[in-house]
């Protein structure tokens, strides 16, 4: 395979069509056919499905183009490293973060780091992911630092902190429980709830909370929307689709104008921690941003207590039912998705 092949393969991909592919890296639109084609021939299937001059991806050319972009885009780093060293600028700082926390914790924190943070930290790198995904980052060294819900036990990884805030009702402006200054759970369960999906993390310590707030009642009744974000959770709230119950960081971090955020009386736990990769020393900027997000979660979500990496496994312990408390094994290898 060369490289223009994989450019040329991922742009059509990208654009939608050889021609608009052509236009975004500067070449004719037969050029970058007859690279598609050498590259079909190479790997001996088709990537495309031709009609005249509309393009569709096959489900064999879709499977091909993750790896083809993570590719792409480790080389355009490596490019972009080459060039920073021999201007003699640092090593950027990557950092991965679940979107919750991507998007309510770590702006504050690096705002809050300032002009210290700039002479420091030359180049800043934050993107979201599964929690899954942060814990594979770091692991595999695409990123320096990783924030992330828990579990956070997996082999190799430092967990720096482990933060604990309860979750909060999320309701629409003029809702008649909006006037209460503590939501009750159960009044709740009656509603319209829009909730995660993934049952291993925040979904599963929902049911349980809401089947022992109202017990007896029956499963199935609540209607409910799910989602992967709590942005779109906060966003469905706001459209008057329902009501929600989110991890307070994206709700208390990332304020929308048309929903109210209240505390709720029953504690849902939500867990988080900071992780680098533990054959890695951390920078001074590491340990810095590190401290700074522990400041901004401390005065962000009320009732925040700060545990050490230690208490993970009682904290796991205590969220979970009995008898659900995965094997160490397990843990290790857990590919939960929140």
């Amino acid at each position: 395979m060369e490289l223009r092949q994989l450019e040329a393969f991922a742009a059509v991909i990208s654009t939608g069509s050889v021609t608009a592919a052509g236009r975004l890296l500067g070449r004719s639109q037969p050029a970058i056919s007859r690279l598609v084609q050498e590259l079909e021939q190479e790997i001996g299937y088709a990537l495309f499905s031709r009609n005249g001059p509309r393009v569709t991806p096959t489900e064999q050319g879709f499977l091909l183009y993750e790896d083809v972009a993570h590719a792409l885009q480790s080389l355009q780093h490596i490019r972009q490293r080459a060039s920073e060293i021999a201007q003699g600028s640092q090593r950027p700082l990557n950092l991965l973060a679940t979107p919750a926390l991507a998007a309510g914790l770590v702006p504050q924190a690096l705002a809050q780091m300032g002009a210290e943070a700039a002479d420091s930290i030359s180049h800043i790198r934050v993107r979201s992911a599964s929690p899954e995904q942060v814990a594979h980052g770091v692991l595999t060294g695409a990123a320096q630092m990783g924030v992330s819900s828990l579990p956070l036990e997996h082999r190799g990884l430092q967990v720096h902190w482990i933060g604990r805030a309860a979750c909060v009702a999320v309701l629409p402006q003029g809702d008649p429980l909006a006037d209460l200054e503590v939501v009750p759970l159960a009044a709740l369960a009656d509603r319209r709830l829009i909730t995660m999906t993934n049952p291993y993390r925040l979904r599963g310590r929902l049911d349980d909370a809401f089947a022992a707030a109202r017990p007896g009642a029956q499963r199935g009744k609540t209607q409910f929307m799910e989602t992967n974000a709590s942005v779109n959770a906060i966003a469905a709230v706001r459209a008057g689709l329902g009501v929600s119950v989110l991890e307070p960081v994206t709700a208390l971090g990332l304020p929308l104008q048309g929903v109210v955020v209240r505390p709720l009386d029953t504690e849902i736990p939500f867990l988080f921690g900071v992780v680098t990769q533990q054959a890695a020393p951390c920078t001074p900027a590491m340990d810095a941003l590190c401290q700074t997000l522990t400041d901004v979660a401390q005065r962000l979500l009320p009732g925040f207590v700060l545990h050490d990496a230690r208490d993970h496994a009682a904290l796991l312990e205590e969220m979970l039912p009995p008898g659900q408390l995965p094997a160490p094994a397990a843990q290790e290898s857990s590919e939960n998705h929140e």
